[in-house]
C-alpha cells in the first residue's frame, strides 16, 4: 500500500537530507492520474522541505530538485526517479505496485487506507457530534437532511479511524414555539387525530394556532402561560409535552431508519431548561450578566458595549434561551463524556450563535472551549416534489424511491431483484447524497432532479451501478481465479492507472479527516467508477486465457471494494444489484 512505498521513498530521502523519515512521510504524496499520459507514483514537493529549512535559499527550486534527484538511487522499490515543477517524482517497479496495492487491498478489507502511516501517531480520542436536531412536533422537514448526512459521514469517517464516536441528536424540543402548540392543542387538536398521524395533525395545529395569535392577543398570552408552566413543571403541561415528544420520536426514527442513519444518545433543549439557571447564576458571579431596561439579561462579549457583540441569554420573564441551554448542553456534555472534540453540524446561519457560545464558555472559565468546532453548510434551493409543496423529507425519500423504480423498470435485471423497492430507494438516497456532496460543504447549491436520476457521470445512481456491475462479474465468473494472480497480466495503462488510483485512498481519507469535507471521497469514488467503466470495455475476463482473466478479476475485486468502503463512509449502502 502507498504508506509502505512512501516509507521506502522517505528512508532514502532521510539519509541524504539528514532528516528522521517521519518527518518526511506527508511530503511525499501520491501523483493524481492523468488521461493524458503517464505519471510518476509519487512525489516529493522541494518547497515542502524549505518550509522546514528557512535557512536555505529558495531562489531556484528546480535546481533544487534536480540535484537532489541526482543524490537518490533507484532500487527494488523505485524503478525510476525524476524530476518535475519543483518536485522529484519516484515510479513504483510495476509488479511491486500491482502485487502490494491488490494483496493490501483484500488483507485489510474495511479498513484499506486506514491503516495508512499518515494516521501513525494520531490518538485515539472520544469525539462527541451532534447532527440532525430536528424540532419536535413538526414533520422532518428537508432542511434537516444536510445536517443529517453530513453529521452521519463525520461520526462514520471518524468512527472508521478508531475513535470512539457518540453521535446526539439534539432535539429542538424546548421554547416558547411549545406554548403556541400547547395552546393551539387544547384548542384545535384532537387526540384520534394526534395517534392516527401526529406530526401532520400538530402540523396543522401549529399552522392555525399561529393565525389566531397574530389577531388575538388573548391567544398569544395564553401561549405565553403555557410555556411558564412548562419551566415551572407544571405537571399538566408536562404530560401534553411528553406525548408530543414521544410521538416525534418514534416517527423520526423510521425516518432516519430509511436513511441508514442511527443516534447514541436523543437529547434535547428540554433537558437544560433547569440546569441553564445554574448557567446564569455563574455568568452572573463571574460579573458578565447585565440586565437590560426591557428587563432581559444579555452577556456583552466585546466588554465595549458593541450591539453586535452582545448575546442574549435570559428573557424578560426569567426563562431561558437557545444560547442558554446550549452552554448547559456542553458543560453537561463535557461532564459526561469528558471529549477531546465536540462537533456541531448545523447551517452557516448558526455562525454566529456558535461563536458567541464558544466565546462564553471560555469567559466562564472553560478552557476545553477551545474543542469545540462547529461544521457549517450551505443551503439547499429548489428541493420540492412535484406538487411543489412543503417538502418534507418523507415526500422526498418516497417520490426518490417511485421514480428509481420508474426508472428500473424497464432493466431486465430489476425483475431478479428479492426487493425492488429496498434497491430503488437505495440508489435513489445514493443520488441524493452524491449530488449534496459533490461540492464545498459551505456552498449552497440548486437542487435537480434531473440530475439526481442520470445514470451517467457523476453521479450516485453511476456509483451504485458501477458497484452493481462489478459484483455481477465476480457472481458470473466465480472465486476460483482470486487465490493467485500474475502480476505481470496488469501491465496495460488502464490497469496501471486503476493501480495508482487504489495507491491514492488513504491520502484522500486523511484530507477528508483534516477538513470534514466528503467531497474528497465524493470525488475519488467517482474517479474510481470512471476508471472501472474504461477498463471494463477494454479488459475483457470472458475469453481471455485463466491467467489474464485470473488478475483482471482480482483487479476488479479490489476496486468494488474500495469502491464499498468508500460508499458505507459517505452513508451510502452498496447494492449488489440494479
Amino acid at each position: 500500500m502507498a504508506c509502505g512505498f512512501r516509507r521506502s521513498i522517505a528512508s532514502q530521502l532521510s539519509k541524504v537530507l539528514d532528516l528522521p523519515p517521519e518527518n518526511l512521510i506527508k511530503s511525499i504524496s501520491a501523483v493524481p492520474i492523468s488521461k493524458k499520459e503517464e505519471v510518476a507514483d509519487f512525489q516529493l514537493s522541494v518547497n515542502s522541505l524549505l518550509e522546514n529549512n528557512s535557512d536555505q535559499l529558495r531562489t531556484d527550486i528546480q535546481d533544487q530538485a534536480r540535484r537532489l534527484a541526482e543524490k537518490l538511487k533507484c532500487d527494488t522499490v523505485v524503478s525510476e526517479i525524476s524530476t518535475g515543477e519543483g518536485t522529484v517524482n519516484f515510479k513504483i517497479n510495476r509488479e511491486l505496485l500491482t502485487k502490494t496495492v491488490l494483496q493490501k487491498v483484500i488483507e485489510d478489507g474495511p479498513k484499506y487506507g486506514l491503516k495508512s502511516e499518515l494516521f501513525f501517531g494520531f490518538p485515539h480520542k472520544k469525539i462527541v457530534v451532534e447532527f440532525s436536531s430536528p424540532n419536535i412536533a413538526k414533520k422532518f422537514h428537508v432542511g434537516h437532511l444536510r445536517s443529517t448526512i453530513i453529521g452521519n459521514f463525520i461520526a462514520n469517517l471518524k468512527a472508521a479511524l478508531g475513535h470512539q464516536v457518540t453521535r446526539i441528536n439534539y432535539l429542538g424540543d424546548w421554547g416558547m414555539q411549545f406554548g403556541l402548540l400547547g395552546t393551539g392543542f387544547q384548542l384545535f387538536g384532537y387526540e384520534e387525530k394526534l395517534q392516527s398521524n401526529p406530526l401532520q395533525h400538530l402540523f396543522d395545529v401549529y399552522v392555525q394556532v399561529n393565525k389566531e395569535a397574530a389577531d388575538d392577543k388573548n391567544v398569544a398570552q395564553s401561549a405565553h402561560e403555557f410555556f411558564k408552566r412548562l419551566e415551572l413543571g407544571d405537571v399538566q403541561a408536562l404530560s401534553l409535552w411528553r406525548k408530543f415528544r414521544d410521538l416525534s420520536i418514534e416517527e423520526y426514527i423510521q425516518i432516519y431508519k430509511r436513511l441508514g442513519v442511527h443516534f447514541d444518545e436523543y437529547s434535547g433543549e428540554s433537558f437544560y431548561h433547569e440546569k441553564s439557571q445554574e448557567v446564569l447564576k455563574l455568568l452572573d458571579s463571574k460579573g458578565l450578566l447585565q440586565k437590560t431596561i426591557k428587563g432581559t439579561a444579555v452577556v456583552d462579549l466585546s466588554g465595549k458595549g458593541d450591539p453586535s457583540s452582545i448575546c442574549t441569554v435570559m428573557r424578560s420573564d426569567g426563562t431561558s434561551l437557545y444560547a442558554t441551554r446550549d452552554l448547559a448542553a456542553a458543560i453537561d456534555r463535557m461532564d459526561k463524556y469528558n471529549f477531546d472534540t465536540m462537533i456541531y453540524v448545523t447551517d452557516k446561519g448558526q455562525r454566529k450563535h456558535f461563536q458567541q457560545v464558544f466565546q462564553m464558555l471560555k469567559l466562564m472559565g472553560y478552557d476545553w472551549a477551545e474543542r469545540c468546532q462547529h461544521v457549517p453548510f450551505g443551503v439547499v434551493q429548489g428541493m420540492k416534489t412535484r406538487r411543489g409543496d412543503v417538502t418534507f423529507l418523507e415526500d422526498v425519500l418516497n417520490e426518490i424511491r417511485l421514480r428509481m423504480l420508474q426508472n428500473m423498470a424497464s432493466i431486465k435485471t430489476t425483475k431478479e431483484l428479492e426487493n425492488p423497492q429496498e434497491t430503488a430507494e437505495r440508489v435513489g438516497l445514493a443520488a441524493l447524497i452524491i449530488q449534496d456532496f459533490r461540492g464545498l460543504l459551505l456552498s449552497d447549491y440548486q437542487f435537480s432532479w434531473d440530475r439526481v436520476f442520470q445514470s451517467r457521470g457523476d453521479t450516485g445512481v453511476f456509483l451504485q451501478y458501477t458497484h452493481a456491475r462489478l459484483h455481477s462479474l465476480e457472481e458470473t465468473f466465480g472465486c476460483g481465479y482470486l487465490n493467485e494472480f500474475n502480476t505481470t497480466c496488469l501491465q496495460e495503462p488502464q490497469s496501471v492507472s486503476i493501480l495508482q488510483h487504489l495507491l491514492r485512498f488513504d491520502e484522500v481519507l486523511y484530507r477528508s479527516s483534516q477538513d470534514c469535507q466528503p467531497k474528497h471521497i465524493a470525488s475519488y469514488l467517482l474517479t474510481l467508477s470512471h476508471l472501472s467503466a474504461m477498463a471494463h470495455k477494454t479488459l475483457q475476463i470472458k475469453g481471455s486465457p485463466p491467467e489474464v482473466a485470473g488478475a483482471r478479476l482480482h483487479l476488479f475485486r479490489a476496486v468494488r471494494s474500495v469502491l464499498a468502503n468508500g460508499m458505507k463512509l459517505l452513508g451510502i449502502t452498496p447494492v449488489s444489484r440494479m
